[in-house]
């Protein structure tokens, strides 16, 4: 098998597997972490604002966002997509920022700081490799289309104005939320309630 045949099939398998690969945070998070009060209501807040922030991006991507493929029918430039290309991803970074934050309110500092490495490391490793990936195949797929908008958005950092009216495509769906979302909807409210039953654990001790 050719090198770089090789290096697609592994980098295919990690994009198949990437809600999976970042199933080891939540398991830390859950078996090391110890909220408070304060904690909690912080780190459920900032989680939630990731959340919103994949239902606003994912009405404009749709069920796509669930293929086990690197696959867009068309290129998504409005919304949230006007503003930085990985929405999704943002909004994922931000919500395991979020239960890290609930998650540390009593443990040691050296804790939480390994906490958050084990996020930092996941989460980095796991989008280092899908992110070029798709953007591959965006390029392969809209050409000079996606190579413009590549030029005008960031990857991450929000652009500080959105893309020109005229240079967006796509328009919100709520009708696809519950279908491309509802997997992340049910781990993030399950999140939750494992950050209150613990809380009230603690706080019952």
């Amino acid at each position: 098998m050719p090198a770089e045949q090789t290096t697609r099939s592994w980098k295919d398998l990690v994009f198949k597997n990437r809600g999976l690969l970042l199933v080891p945070i939540a398991l830390v998070l859950i078996v090391f972490g110890r909220p408070s009060l304060e904690s909690a209501i912080i780190g459920i807040v900032v989680a939630a604002a990731g959340e919103m922030l994949r239902i606003w991006a994912v009405g404009y991507s749709g069920v796509t966002t669930r293929a086990n493929v690197v696959t867009a029918p068309q290129l998504v430039t409005a919304g949230p997509y006007s503003r930085m290309r990985n929405p999704l991803y943002v909004g994922n970074a931000i919500i395991a920022l979020g239960f890290w934050t609930a998650f540390s309110g009593r443990v040691p500092l050296w804790v939480a700081a390994a906490m958050l490495l084990c996020v930092i490391v996941l989460i980095g490793g796991v989008y280092g490799v899908i992110v070029p990936l798709e953007e591959r195949y965006l390029e392969q797929q809209f050409g000079g289309e996606y190579r413009r908008y590549r030029g005008q958005v960031p990857r991450i950092v929000p652009a500080s104005k959105p893309l020109m009216q005229q240079q967006q495509r796509g328009r919100w769906r709520s009708d696809v939320i519950v279908r491309a979302e509802s997997i992340t909807l049910s781990y993030f409210l399950l999140m939750v309630v494992l950050v209150c039953l613990k809380l009230g654990r603690l706080s019952g001790s």
